[in-house]
């Protein structure tokens, strides 16, 4: 069965001839501990977090930080302490930030550890698991199917081994390796196992940077973090006209002072940055990796919450997802007059010439153990593409046999006897295999076609208990589940019955290659049997063709290529290592019922973070245009810092902090962009406008010392009652705690009126009646324009 070369092999490090036994062997603890000290050693860390520095750079050093952090300087020398209060505001949002993200870090470098596959690693004659870092040059690394290829190397040992080098070359069919052949990093095992020689380890592999692009944390291909770079890139272009024309004019002003100019210079530009929606995004996500973690869940790939909340069809592979890895036998049905005690032996031999068995397999090792009498002479393991393994034998009598176990519908010809019983077996939820004997070599093309049926062997599978409850969950947030699996379509579809989906079931061998005609029959089937990988691949792409997101969950290697392709991959924790390396998303508790809890961190994230935009960005409009009506008439800008630092923590600041964590179980929509903008700039106009109005009223209302600060009270008023409309029109639908919010947002300024020490503090007090109930009728006249304004909106303009 296992194949040595039995000359030598010259050893990576030293040109001198190893004997093959030393090789079959390992390396020796002393040859290890010299290639540690030599450095030889493949200690590229796989990342799944940014470093603690990058963090802190990443948060402190940005655009606006920079813009704010200089005005804040400026105000500390030219005006009183409450003016320069935003500057305290950025720095605990700064602070906020990276808290966030560390504890985000953190999760995830400890669900990394957890998730972690260890190759096997043969020294000293002992093969034993070690962490990838811990591989040295010239190590031998035993291999098996699902294994992904760590590092480049020789392969010394070969078993039936194919390694599929799609993922390297694109090229799909897998490629047998002899003694000898190069083995790629990066590469992963499809069938039969082996063991290869280190030959590139460290930096000078491939595998160091796959794994890492696989695994790094990262805020890129996000529409939601793409469109609000979008958004921060206009508003940018905006402010620096805006800002320069206002220096300007307030600098030409001048009525009340060189300082006080100034402070209401930065008064108008502070307010135009959305300093805190990048914060917020960036919280939302931690917060959700966190939360995610507490469940077993690891995000390879940030932006796969937002992903999976966006999806419309999930492919389900059955084996693994919709059941548990583990199988039974219960029932061995001899065909043709067969001898069922001699079956029992040779299915026990087929167990033990398999090292390493797949779950079926192993429920027939479990129920036929293997007597110790038949020698395997040559063994075919099992693939996904051809669907049967085999295996010859030397029996104890001295006779031989060669025997083939796999899909009776390809092992048997049409209309055969045994496939309307295996029919019906399937049709009961059973997996049926068939056991026959061949008079060909495992080696010749033709040996299935001189196979004899001798028994069929009845299997089976356990549910997931949680796999009824997630289906329906999909079902009811309108997301279509397409199972797709390399099983008899009949038998799927019988477990998807029992799992209570149903829809047209479909034998893919019948399935058309051309994708748009592929893509029509995915429309209408929904459970799919006899899938081979590459028509996996094929289904992702038809399905992505006709416009839907498409997330695929797997756990073998004949999911990789799927998964791969797929918008979102999900793993299972117990999957093979080249499904986990793929996946952004690994379940590391193997539960198909997290899912769920991922597309509602998802759809928390992206509705949360859509609602606070508008907040945001309502604000940057309207501080944008009371900057170009105070430059086109010529009057002071009628705010100090202090007061558009009050307005923003109680209309923004606070509120959306709350409002971003909230739950929110609303289907995430596309163009993010289009939806804030379409709500903002109404917004902001609305509110600029009705602002500016009741200041330009207040200039004729009130006369002599103290004037400009009674204008800026009126001014005040009349803005934070429309941001507090603004602000409660995004809080709906209304709960006990979001009206609990606005009402202690609303109390907070009332408090700051009627408070002397307060109402020095913040520059802020109303002067009469008449003016203050103007600045009233002027917001409510806002608001009620406002209402019908976004009423519009929405029937007219398209999100």
């Amino acid at each position: 069965m296992t194949h040595i070369d039995a000359g030598a092999e010259l050893d990576p490090v030293h040109p001198v001839p190893i004997p093959a036994t030393r090789r079959a062997d390992g390396l020796s603890a002393a040859e290890v501990a010299e290639r540690v000290a030599r450095g030889e050693v493949n200690d590229v860390p796989v990342r799944s977090s940014r470093s603690v520095g990058e963090i802190v750079r990443a948060n402190v050093f940005t655009r606006f930080n920079a813009i704010i952090g200089v005005l804040w300087l400026i105000m500390l020398f030219v005006a009183p302490f409450q003016d320069s209060l935003f500057g305290y505001v950025i720095i605990a949002n700064t602070g906020i930030g990276i808290i966030q993200e560390w504890r985000a870090k953190k999760t995830l470098d400890s669900l990394a550890v957890i998730g972690e596959a260890k190759p096997t690693v043969r020294r000293d004659g002992v093969a034993a698991e070690v962490s990838t870092s811990e591989i040295v040059l010239g190590d031998l690394i035993e291999i098996g199917p699902g294994d992904k290829v760590v590092v480049d190397g020789t392969c010394a040992e070969a078993d039936g081994l194919e390694i599929d080098e799609s993922l390297l070359t694109g090229e799909a069919d897998p490629v047998v390796k002899h003694a000898g052949d190069p083995v790629m990093s990066g590469s992963f095992v499809v069938a039969g196992s082996g063991a290869f020689t280190a030959t590139k380890v460290g930096r000078e592999a491939y595998a160091a940077q796959l794994a890492e692009e696989a695994s790094r944390f990262t805020l890129v291909h996000s529409e939601l973090r793409s469109g609000i770079s979008t958004i921060l890139k206009y508003v940018t272009w905006m402010m620096i006209p805006t800002a320069i024309g206002l220096v300007i004019s307030q600098l030409v002003v001048k009525q009340h002072g060189f300082k006080d100019s100034v402070a209401r210079t930065v008064g108008g530009i502070v307010p135009m940055v959305p300093e805190g929606l990048v914060l917020l995004t960036s919280v939302a996500f931690a917060i959700g990796v966190i939360r995610l973690g507490r469940k077993q869940c690891l995000v390879q790939e940030l932006p796969a919450i937002e992903g999976l909340a966006r999806i419309d069809t999930v492919c389900l592979d059955k084996t693994g997802t919709l059941t548990e890895g583990g199988m039974d036998v219960t029932e061995l049905r001899p065909l043709q007059g067969s001898d069922e005690s001699y079956l029992r032996k040779v299915l026990g031999a087929l167990g033990e010439s398999d090292p390493r068995p797949n779950a079926s397999l192993q429920a027939i090792i479990s129920a036929y153990p293997d007597s110790d009498e038949w020698r395997c002479t040559q063994a075919l393991p099992f693939s996904s593409a051809r669907k049967y393994s085999g295996a010859g034998f030397s029996e104890g009598n001295g006779e031989s046999s060669t025997w083939l176990l796999g899909a009776p519908d390809v092992l048997l010809p049409a209309g055969d006897a045994a496939l309307a019983e295996t029919e019906r077996l399937n049709e009961a939820g059973l997996r049926v295999l068939l056991l026959a004997r061949t008079t060909k070599d495992l080696d010749d093309p033709g040996v299935a076609e001189a196979a004899r049926p001798a028994a069929l062997v009845v299997l089976e599978q356990r549910l997931r208990p949680d796999a009824a409850d997630t289906l329906r969950y999909f079902a009811d947030q309108d997301v279509k589940a397409k199972v797709i699996s390399g099983d008899n379509a009949v038998s799927v579809g019988a477990v998807a019955g029992k799992l209570g989906l149903t829809g047209e079931v479909v034998d893919a061998r019948r399935l058309p290659d051309e994708r748009e005609e592929m893509a029509k029959s995915l429309e209408k089937g929904t459970v799919f049997g006899r899938v081979t990988p590459q028509q996996k691949r094929d289904m992702v792409a038809a399905l992505q063709s006709h416009g839907h997101t498409v997330a695929m969950t797997g756990d073998g290697v004949n999911d990789v290529l799927a998964l791969k392709d797929a918008d979102i991959g999900v793993s299972m924790g117990s999957g093979s290592e080249a499904t986990r390396a793929v996946a952004q998303i690994v379940l590391l508790n193997n539960s198909f019922s997290t899912l769920p809890s991922v597309v509602g961190e998802g759809r928390r994230v992206i509705g949360n973070i859509t609602r606070v935009a508008t907040l945001f960005l309502v604000k940057t409009v309207y501080s944008v245009l009371l900057a170009v009506l105070v430059v086109c008439w010529q009057v002071e800008y009628p705010f100090l810092p202090r007061h558009l630092t009050l307005l923003s923590t109680l209309t923004i600041g606070v509120p959306a902090f709350f409002l971003a964590l909230a739950p929110n179980k609303e289907r995430a929509q596309p163009h993010f962009v289009r939806r804030v903008m379409r709500y903002s700039i109404p917004g902001g106009v609305v509110a600029g406008v009705a602002t500016f109005v009741t200041y330009l009223i207040a200039r004729h209302y009130y006369t002599g010392e103290g004037s400009l600060d009674a204008e800026t009270s009126a001014a005040t008023l009349t803005l934070f009652l429309i941001s507090m409309w603004v602000l409660a029109i995004i809080a709906r639908p209304y709960t006990w705690w979001r009206i609990c919010l606005v009402a202690a947002m609303g109390g907070a300024f009332v408090l700051v009126l009627v408070v002397p020490k307060l109402q020095h503090f913040f520059a802020l007090k109303l002067v009469g009646a008449t003016m203050p109930w103007i600045a009233v009728l002027i917001s409510a006249v806002a608001a009620a324009v406002l209402e019908l304004l976004w009423r519009w909106v929405d029937r007219r303009v398209p999100a």
